[in-house]
C-alpha cells in the first residue's frame, strides 16, 4: 500500500480491537444492513448485493460479481465501484465491534484490472481503535480468496451518534428505519453511511 496519509497510522496509544460478545459468530452472513444500500441491499437493482461473513477475531470476508452496470473502460469494473465494494466490507467490520461509525479517510490502490463477471473476493480486518478511530485494511483477490490481489485499501472510521443520520438523512428513510420493528435490522440501518 502507497501511504500517502499519516491519517492512516494509527497513533502508538491505540489498541488492538476487541470483537463485542454479541457480534455475529464467524462464518455467519451479516445480510444487507439496509435494504436501499447501493453496497449490501437487495433494494438497489444495480448495487453491489455485497455478501459479508464475520470472520475469527475483527474481520470480515466478502463476496460481490461485477456486473455489467459496474464497468467503467469497456468491459472492465470501475473504479469507484471497486473503492465501493471495499469501502462496504471495511464499513460492516463496525458490526463486529457493535460500534456506529462513519467513514473519514479511504484511500485505494489499484494492482490489476478487474473484468465484469468476475467475483470479487474480499478480506478485512481492523487493526486497531483509538477513543473515537477505528482502522482497517482491505484486500480484493480475483480467481478466488488466495487469489492475486486486484484492490487494497486502508481506511479510517469515525464513531458516531445515531443523531448523524437522523440530522442529516432524508427524513422519509430515516423514519422507516427507525420505526422498523426489527431491532438488529433498526440499529444496523445506521452502521456505516458517511
Amino acid at each position: 500500500m502507497s501511504r500517502t496519509s499519516a491519517a492512516l497510522e494509527p497513533p502508538a496509544d491505540a489498541v488492538r480491537p476487541v470483537r463485542h460478545p454479541d457480534a455475529p459468530a464467524p462464518g455467519e452472513l451479516l445480510g444487507a444492513h439496509y435494504e436501499h444500500c447501493f453496497g449490501c441491499g437487495d433494494g438497489q437493482p444495480h448495487g453491489l448485493h455485497l455478501q459479508a461473513r464475520a470472520g475469527e477475531g475483527v474481520t470480515i470476508t466478502a463476496e460481490f460479481i461485477v456486473q455489467p452496470a459496474h464497468q467503467g473502460a469497456p468491459g472492465l469494473a470501475h473504479g469507484g465501484v471497486l473503492t465501493s465494494a471495499l469501502d462496504e466490507t471495511l464499513g460492516s467490520l463496525n458490526w463486529l465491534l457493535r460500534t456506529i461509525a462513519v467513514t473519514g479517510r479511504l484511500e485505494t490502490d489499484f494492482v490489476r484490472p478487474v473484468p465484469v463477471g468476475t467475483t470479487l473476493h474480499l478480506q478485512a480486518e481492523v487493526t486497531a481503535v483509538a477513543g473515537r478511530k477505528i482502522y482497517s485494511t482491505a484486500t480484493g483477490r480475483v480467481g478466488g480468496p488466495d487469489g492475486p490481489v486486484a484492490v487494497r485499501a486502508e481506511a479510517l472510521f469515525i464513531e458516531v451518534k445515531v443523531d448523524h443520520f437522523v440530522e442529516n438523512g432524508r427524513q422519509e428513510e430515516i423514519r422507516a428505519a427507525m420505526e422498523d420493528p426489527d431491532q438488529v435490522r433498526r440499529a444496523r440501518a445506521f452502521e456505516v453511511n458517511p
